[in-house]
């Protein structure tokens, strides 16, 4: 199954545009509330018309602005489950799968939908009754009845706990191998989107800003904006001292930072102000130790530490020149490196961890 999605849309004073393919998949859109996601999902449905613009499921046209050709929603072969449900409360548990079944398909489809999503033996509960898992299934059984292999998921688990949470996105991942399924998935969870995703899309404010395989957009975003919606704590404005064909050398607060140059990356001018940025868990902690070498290190004081579980997040001020750092450390290597009794490191930004990202001419040097 595939999607060819491109539309643009003016509602009110709220502008959209994207354009996204996947097939066979798990497509995460991911972005603050009203960014545009769910607005995505309601144009592929054909629950919202776009002003412009060419969708295509499985190669088949369901809408064309240029010749006005708008499949409607009930004949998309799409499955979508918005993020309250909308089961209906008055029928059963298999009069709402029912409901999703198109004329013609044999009833049997409800029960391997059932068996499949292991709610075999509900059969005759009222949607009220059920534990929020269990609804859920049910959610996903009526949308896969349509027979599509597309399914819209908008924040679907949002309202669980997380153990029920880690449950269904097993299931959904099963599902989607199963069943051959071209999954669109909306959340505004980080941990869920670098779980679940096969490609990432980050919206802003109805901008499609960056998309692509997911561990190369949190590991190599466009721009800040996009470094900042997925969770890139270290930031930080220099300046490009010297490029050479494998690395550039950009000098952040004082201290020069040498950087893995990729193969497709254009070489940046000299002189020219960028942002740096490498994620807290690339960001190696040392002890002190006179013969380490200089590049990329420097020397910095434990300020302020918090733990999460099984992780720490420490912040970091440099004792001389460079950027003050956030590291995120587990557990483990937290305990045998005694990191609770020294408050003074030398920490290592490997170059091909750290990043660079064009700053927009009309944006002032910082």
């Amino acid at each position: 199954m595939t999607l060819d999605f491109r539309a643009a849309v003016q509602l009110g004073p709220f502008k959209y545009e994207a354009a996204l393919c996947a097939a066979g998949e798990i497509l995460v859109l991911f972005g603050h509330s009203g960014a545009g996601k769910s607005v995505t999902l309601q144009l592929i449905a054909g629950l919202l018309r776009p002003d412009a613009g060419r969708i295509l499921v499985d190669g088949r046209c369901v809408f064309d602005s240029a010749t006005r050709t708008n499949v409607p929603p009930q004949d998309r072969q799409v499955g979508y489950v918005v993020q309250d449900l909308a089961l209906f409360d008055h029928l059963t548990v298999r009069q709402n799968i029912e409901f999703g079944v198109p004329r013609g398909v044999p009833s049997s489809r409800v029960d391997d939908l059932m068996a499949m999503l292991g709610i075999t033996g509900l059969e005759k509960r009222r949607p009220r009754t059920l534990s929020g898992g269990q609804q859920q299934r049910v959610a996903l059984a009526r949308a896969l009845a349509r027979e599509g292999r597309l399914l819209l998921l908008d924040e679907p688990f949002s309202a669980l706990d997380e153990s029920l949470r880690a449950a269904l996105r097993r299931e959904l991942l099963r599902l989607r191998r199963d069943l051959g399924l071209t999954i669109v998935f909306v959340t505004h969870d980080l941990r869920e989107a670098h779980l679940l995703a096969d490609q990432l899309a980050v919206f802003d404010e109805g901008a499609l800003l960056q998309v692509g395989p997911r561990e190369e957009v949190f590991r190599r975003p466009l721009s800040r904006r996009v470094a900042e919606l997925t969770g890139v704590t270290n930031i930080a404005r220099g300046v490009v001292l010297d490029t050479h064909p494998s690395q550039t050398i950009v000098e952040v607060l004082g201290l020069p930072l040498h950087i893995e140059r990729p193969p497709e990356a254009s070489p940046l001018a000299r002189g020219a102000h960028v942002d740096v940025a490498i994620r807290a868990e690339r960001v190696n902690l040392r002890r002190l130790d006179p013969d380490t070498p200089a590049l990329n290190v420097l020397e910095v004081d434990i300020v302020e530490e918090f733990a999460y579980g099984s992780t720490h997040t420490l912040h970091l001020r440099p004792t001389g020149p460079g950027p003050a750092l956030e590291v995120e450390i587990a557990a483990r290597p937290y305990e045998i490196l005694d990191v609770v009794n020294r408050r003074r490191w030398l920490v290592e930004l490997p170059p091909a961890d750290l990043h660079i990202m064009p700053v927009s001419p009309s944006v002032a040097p910082s």
